[in-house]
C-alpha cells in the first residue's frame, strides 16, 4: 500500500502545483491519473497549443507549462501511479482514507484533493452518419501535433475559444485554413474573433457562416465536404476536417463517492479552502464548481495555494504555521548554496 500525506487524484496543472504547495509546507504528496504521463489535457490533447493566461509568460505552448511544473515539483519528490484510474474512496475510523484504483493499487493518505479537471471525457462529435469511417483518416478531435498539417488544407469547424485560437495558430502551418460556424457570431474572447476577421481580411483565413459540414468523401482518406450554407449545398476540398466542439466531461467512479454534485462537477466550500461535503476531501480545479466559479489554470492554481493551507491545519491541529515568502526561506532541497546565499543578503539589509 502506497502512503502519503496528500493522494491528488489527477496530474494536470492543477495537481502538479499542489505538490509545489503542500512541499513548502513539508507535506509529502502521490498523484493517480488515468494518463500515461503527467500533465493531463495539456499533455495529453493540446500540447502545442499556446497558452496567453498564465502569470509570467505572455505565451507558453501547454506541453512547455507541463515541463516547467514538473520541475519546479523535482525538489518534494512526489510519487506517480499513472495509467490508472481512481475508483473507490473508503474513509477509516481515525480519519484518513484509501483510495483504490481500477488496477488495485491501495494508496492510504490523511487528505486527498481531487484535482480531476472536466473528469474522464469524450470530444462532441458532428452528427454525420459516415464520420467514423474518416477518423484518423483526415478527421481529427483533438490536435496533438500541429505539423501534420504543415502545408494542407485544413476546415476547422466550432464557434469557441479552441476552433479561434486553432483557426489562428494554424495559419502558420497550413497551407489554406477555412472556419466553418453554424452561426454568424462566435463564443470565444473578443480578442480571438477580431483577430480571425483581421485574418479573413487579409485572406488568410476563409471563413464560412452560418454553415455546417454535412457529409464527407474519400477513399482511403478525407478528400471532400459537403457543406450547408443556408438554403445552398457547396463542396469543399480539404485534406483534414477538424470538428472543435468541446467535450463531453463525465465524472466516472468520482460520481459514487458520496460527494455533493452540481451540473457535473463537484461542490466545494470557496468561502474557506475548497473542502467537499467529506471533511478531508477538497475539489480543486475545473472539477469542482461554487458561486463565481471560472474554470482557468490560474484559478486552479490559486485554490491549490488555499486548499494546501488547510490540509495542513488538519494534519497539524495542535501546530501554527507562519508563511514565510519563498525569496527569504527557499525551497529545500533545492540549490541549498544559493538559499544560504540569498539568507546571508537578507540577514545582511536587516
Amino acid at each position: 500500500m502506497i502512503s502519503t500525506d496528500i493522494l491528488i487524484i489527477g496530474a494536470g496543472p492543477t495537481g502538479l502545483f499542489t505538490v509545489f504547495e503542500a512541499g513548502l509546507l513539508k507535506l509529502k504528496c502521490h498523484l493517480i491519473d488515468a494518463l500515461p504521463q503527467p500533465g493531463g489535457q495539456c499533455a495529453e490533447i493540446y500540447p502545442k497549443k499556446p497558452i496567453y493566461d498564465i502569470p509570467g509568460f505572455p505565451e507558453v505552448k501547454a506541453g512547455v507549462l507541463v515541463e516547467n511544473l514538473m520541475e519546479q515539483i523535482k525538489p518534494f519528490e512526489p510519487g506517480f501511479t499513472l495509467g490508472e484510474r481512481a475508483d473507490t474512496l473508503e474513509k477509516q475510523e481515525d480519519g484518513t482514507f484509501i483510495v483504490t484504483t481500477n488496477r488495485g493499487t491501495e494508496h492510504h493518505a490523511r487528505i486527498v484533493a481531487i484535482a480531476g479537471g472536466l473528469g474522464s471525457f469524450e470530444p462532441r462529435k458532428p452528427p454525420i452518419a459516415n464520420i467514423g469511417d474518416f477518423e484518423d483518416k483526415g478527421v481529427e478531435y483533438i490536435i496533438r501535433d500541429p505539423e501534420i498539417y504543415r502545408d494542407k488544407r485544413v476546415v476547422v469547424a466550432g464557434g469557441g475559444d479552441s476552433a479561434l485560437d486553432w483557426s489562428i495558430f494554424l495559419t502558420n502551418v497550413a497551407s489554406e485554413v477555412t472556419l466553418i460556424h453554424r452561426r454568424n457570431e462566435f463564443r470565444g474572447a473578443l480578442d480571438s474573433v477580431e483577430k480571425v476577421q483581421e485574418l479573413k481580411k487579409l485572406g488568410k483565413i476563409q471563413m464560412v457562416t452560418p454553415a455546417e459540414v454535412v457529409g464527407l468523401h474519400g477513399e482511403d482518406h478525407l478528400r471532400l465536404l459537403t457543406v450547408k450554407n443556408g438554403q445552398d449545398t457547396v463542396q469543399l476540398e480539404t485534406d483534414h476536417f477538424i470538428p472543435l466542439f468541446g467535450l463531453a466531461p463525465k465524472l466516472g467512479p468520482l460520481a459514487d463517492w458520496g460527494l455533493e454534485i452540481e451540473r457535473n462537477a463537484i461542490k466545494v466550500n470557496n468561502a474557506l479552502d475548497y473542502q467537499t461535503n467529506i471533511p478531508g476531501v477538497y475539489a480543486i480545479g475545473d472539477v469542482n464548481t461554487y458561486p463565481g466559479k471560472l474554470k482557468l489554470i490560474l484559478c486552479g492554481f490559486h485554490e491549490a495555494t488555499l486548499m494546501c493551507q488547510s490540509a495542513y491545519q488538519r494534519i497539524f491541529p495542535d501546530k501554527k504555521y507562519v508563511m514565510k515568502y519563498t525569496t527569504v526561506s527557499g525551497i529545500d532541497g533545492f540549490d541549498g548554496s544559493r538559499r544560504e546565499a540569498e539568507k546571508a543578503v537578507v540577514k545582511k539589509i536587516e
